[in-house]
């Protein structure tokens, strides 16, 4: 690989992305919405070729990017969070953006086109999640994800352009949003606020956003098996309390952690993981942080941005 393009490069997992596309000496050009405000987090280097243009005008990228990509990594989206994840028509105009991707990447000679799927597509699922899992989505994000993944891959064999979906469950690290679980902890301990949460019995997977961004990099590469839905987690699980304590306790183990202080939603996710056999198996990938070291890192990121501000 040697040269990519990056939508959606602005939050947690492009940035890493970009990250690592930079270390292996690939050259990208990231596709940023005009007037975003998370410009200033993407890294100044000469490998990064910032592209301004609206998700829902991929087209008038085409005369913006070499006719030399390899590899089409497609990450954004719009609405994943609050009540917008139930727009059904936000959702599916998602469905379409996908397509043009598909399209822009054939107008750039790409012959990857790697599209970020979800854990929404899945469900509510008491077990390990495989690409053979059934598919049972309960919000129109998790709908339109699981439509997108399956019309992409078939425009994209049309074209001879080999086709990964990953499907995405719960990544953490620098550039998340304030409305994730670890994000919002962490900003709430830093400002020694008392966070309140259920009681953390929920059973999850975390994936460090490095980690998220090697296995994205690995995807776009030869190793990864065309067509292949990939299930991207750490593989391994804790109750929720404890991911908290430790978020907790890389800040100040004295601060207090209001568990038990908020009722599970209706729809609750009970159990969350991802079975990574064949990241292990097909692309050799190592993992390469615990959570407690991306936890660190996360709260050192989040430090600097406060006395930024």
């Amino acid at each position: 690989m040697r040269r990519t393009v990056i939508t959606g490069p602005t939050g947690v997992i492009g940035h890493a992305l970009i990250d690592e596309c930079i270390r292996n000496k690939v050259e990208v050009y990231a596709l940023c919405h005009p007037g975003s405000k998370r410009m200033a987090d993407l890294p100044s280097h000469d490998l990064l070729h910032v592209v301004y243009v609206d998700i829902s005008r991929l087209s008038d990228a085409g005369n913006m990017i070499p006719k030399e990509i390899d590899t089409f990594y497609h990450l954004g989206w719009t609405g994943t969070f609050g009540d917008a994840r139930n727009d059904m028509y936000l959702q599916n105009r998602n469905i379409k953006y996908a397509l043009d991707a598909v399209e822009l990447a054939r107008c750039c000679g790409c012959h990857t086109f790697v599209g970020a799927g979800s854990q929404a597509e899945y469900g509510r699922f008491e077990g390990k999640l495989r690409p053979s899992t059934p598919a049972f989505p309960e919000s129109g994000y998790g709908m339109a994800k699981l439509c997108a993944g399956e019309m992409t891959r078939m425009q994209a064999r049309k074209y001879g352009m080999k086709h990964i979906w990953a499907r995405i469950l719960s990544v953490y690290g620098p550039c998340g949003k304030k409305e994730t679980m670890v994000m919002s902890t962490i900003i709430k301990f830093l400002h020694r606020e008392k966070p309140s949460f259920t009681k953390g019995e929920q059973v999850w997977d975390y994936l460090y956003a490095k980690d998220a961004g090697g296995i994205l990099f690995a995807l776009g590469g030869e190793k990864s098996v065309d067509g292949k839905i990939y299930c991207l987690g750490s593989g391994l699980t804790r109750p929720l309390k404890e991911y908290i304590e430790k978020i907790r306790d890389a800040i100040d183990p004295s601060l207090p952690v209001g568990l038990g202080e908020l009722p599970y939603s209706p729809e609750q996710v009970m159990y969350l993981c991802a079975d990574n056999t064949d990241i292990i198996h097909d692309l050799g990938y190592e993992y390469r942080y615990s959570f407690e070291e991306g936890i660190k890192e996360t709260v050192e990121w989040c430090k600097s941005r406060m006395m930024a501000h």
